[in-house]
């Protein structure tokens, strides 16, 4: 058995060959003699009876050699020339395996996949060992890597995973401590920087959609923005949207723009995914509170349906791409929503 230790040291994977003693070939076994040593696979001196290269010959092997006990001969591939060590048994009544060739399949599968494959499970014979690009290593089922290298699935490494959903939770003053307690796979276990621990939805990490139940503030009371917007949907049309919001960026790139589902006027679903639609935050402007924001906000939307009584676009024309149902204006409108917020700015030392 040939193995070496993982980065992690908890379970060593094996190779499916060896190299017996006073030979420098690799002999390749089948899986339940791969805990066999390398010195049991000693030459077998007996006469190999004639019949049996028949038999070999048929199923597209030579016999090299007896080999271990009188149960067991070496076979040589004629695919690849690869040698494996069988039963007499196997090779008598069924098809044997060309363990060398199973070795090279998973190898290539494993590199379209964009991983290396490294060794078995020594245990579970549906999974192995791979490394992956970033130099960690993975266990994944066989079957899982032949979805992966198909497209039809990616490969995780869960070390930089990890690593990553620290660096979120990092971002918001959060410390990642470990998995959900109540084993909920879409939470988290977390620590604040007031030393407060709280289950977190890692979708709310991310999109800051959530305060620290100890020290934390609600929006109506939390510091707030009143900011401008501006999309540009896949079919060309740029518009403008005038709101408030606690984080500007979360609402951005997690709240605003729609998945590939149409909106809720039942339109055809769109062939374009969010991703497809361009937002920038234009401008935003600092507000004490968010109760303070809202009432900003709905003074600047009745200034601007007074004003400019057509420049709001009816719901239909954006919520195929957005999640909401108003307050979006034509892009002509930009400048003077950018006017007002500078306006607002001049103010807001008054106004907080």
């Amino acid at each position: 058995m040939t193995s070496f230790p993982t980065h992690n040291g908890a379970v060593q994977p094996t190779l499916p060959f060896i190299t017996p003693p006073h030979t420098n070939e690799s002999l390749f076994l089948p899986r339940r003699s791969r805990q066999v040593p390398p010195e049991a696979w000693q030459v077998f001196p007996t006469k190999i009876p004639a019949q049996w290269h028949g038999f070999a010959k048929d199923k597209g092997y030579e016999i090299v050699r007896r080999v271990r006990d009188k149960n067991h001969i070496v076979l040589e591939c004629q695919t690849c020339g690869g040698m494996t060590a069988h039963k007499v048994y196997t090779l008598r009544s069924a098809q044997p395996e060309c363990a060398a060739c199973q070795y090279d399949r998973i190898i290539e599968t494993a590199k379209a996949a964009g991983l290396i494959f490294l060794g078995y499970h020594p245990t579970d014979r549906h999974q192995g060992f791979f490394r992956a690009p970033c130099g960690h290593e993975l266990i994944r089922q066989f079957e899982f890597i032949e979805r992966c290298a198909k497209g039809d699935a990616t490969p995780r490494c869960e070390t930089c995973h990890a690593a990553k959903e620290q660096g979120e939770a990092e971002a918001r003053g959060w410390d990642l401590i470990g998995p959900d307690p109540q084993n909920d796979p879409n939470y988290r276990l977390y620590r604040h920087i007031c030393g407060h621990e709280q289950r977190v939805a890692r979708v709310n990490m991310q999109t800051g959609r959530f305060c620290c139940e100890e020290c934390g503030e609600g929006w109506s009371s939390a510091p707030s923005y009143i900011y401008a917007m501006r999309f540009v949907f896949p079919d060309g049309t740029q518009v403008v949207k005038l709101g408030f919001s606690r984080d500007p960026q979360s609402r951005l790139h997690y709240q605003l723009k729609r998945s590939t589902e149409a909106g809720s006027t039942g339109a055809k679903k769109s062939e374009t995914n969010s991703s497809e639609i361009d937002g920038e935050l234009l401008r935003q402007v600092p507000m004490q509170s968010g109760h303070l924001a809202l009432c900003v906000e709905k003074r600047l939307h009745v200034e601007i349906k007074r004003t400019y009584p057509d420049a709001a676009l009816p719901v239909e024309r954006f919520d195929t791409w957005l999640r909401v149902k108003s307050e979006i204006y034509v892009a002509e409108l930009e400048p003077v929503i950018l006017a007002m917020l500078t306006r607002l700015h001049g103010d807001a030392r008054d106004l907080n």
